[in-house]
């Protein structure tokens, strides 16, 4: 499913553009919710539409199939920067777990362009962490090729081609902000004038200057975010992994945290493969939305 950004840089105002139970115009003027759990489908031949002041609609491309053969919708254009190097390549992947009781994805095919913005939506249970995992190599597909970057996902991980965050920022308590960010740095030997000026590059983005020297426990949930973010741009990644960052944090600091993200992928020009439930978040952040079904 592929949708446009709304034009305003209020999250509030696009969460109200997009609310579900909405419906976009699409092909012969058939409504398609895009409230039921991301469930709405379409024929491939079917063209959205969204004039002014209607709510975003949607648009399917190809089509992959996740879990017991139900579908994930993806367009079939590969993003805004066509002589770039994909920044993910995903073709006819499945993954079944060990037991074979569960197959998590099944023939899934999508491509992300460099600095493309994608959002991955569906019900739980319906494998889009997983995918997110199959990409970061953190889980190993049955089948199918997985390329990042042009690389093999197990070289990209090495390569740190990639920087992830989860739902929890996963800070080091007894580690400062700056300390934090700098890890990733660190582990690979930089040294400590370059980290300090990477850092404070950093924190500057994400508007934590002031806070360099204070620790994970004196922050609130959305700075903590914030810092996982920092951390995850340290080594100037061409991609960013995302699932559910913001899935724990309250409605306020939500919109607040969307609006930093969409700024800082702006300024950095990486890619971003994005886990949400949140539809109306899904189109407010995305070049593209990708609706998986169990």
């Amino acid at each position: 499913m592929s949708v446009e950004r709304p034009t305003t840089d209020d999250p509030a105002k696009a969460h109200d553009a997009a609310r579900p139970g909405d419906t976009g115009e699409v092909g012969s003027g058939d409504p398609t919710p895009l409230g039921d759990a991301g469930t709405a489908r379409m024929s491939s031949s079917d063209t959205a539409r969204v004039d002014a002041g209607d709510p975003p609609a949607a648009r399917l491309g190809d089509e992959a199939k996740s879990h017991d053969g139900a579908t994930a919708a993806a367009s079939g254009d590969a993003g805004t920067h066509a002589d770039s190097v994909p920044a993910v390549e995903l073709r006819q992947v499945g993954k079944i777990y060990a037991s074979g009781a569960v197959t998590a994805l099944e023939d899934i095919t999508l491509t992300v362009g460099a600095g493309e913005f994608v959002s991955l939506i569906g019900p739980s249970g319906c494998g889009k962490s997983t995918l997110l995992r199959v990409i970061a190599d953190l889980a190993e597909p049955t089948s199918g090729t997985v390329v990042v970057q042009g690389k093999t996902a197990r070289r990209a991980r090495l390569d740190q081609d990639y920087g992830i965050a989860f739902q929890q920022a996963g800070l080091l308590d007894w580690r400062t902000v700056q300390e934090n960010v700098e890890l990733p740095l660190q582990l690979h030997g930089v040294g400590k004038r370059e980290r300090r000026a990477r850092s404070a590059e950093l924190l500057g983005m994400t508007g934590l200057t002031d806070f360099a020297l204070r620790y994970p426990a004196e922050l609130s949930g959305g700075m903590q975010q914030r810092v996982a973010i920092a951390r995850a741009l340290a080594r100037k990644p061409p991609l960013l992994l995302m699932d559910e960052p913001f899935g724990a944090l309250d409605e306020m600091t939500r919109e607040r945290m969307q609006g930093e993200l969409l700024r800082i992928a702006e300024e950095t020009g990486a890619a971003v493969v994005f886990v949400t439930h949140s539809i109306p978040e899904a189109v407010f952040l995305s070049d593209r939305v990708v609706v998986m079904s169990p």
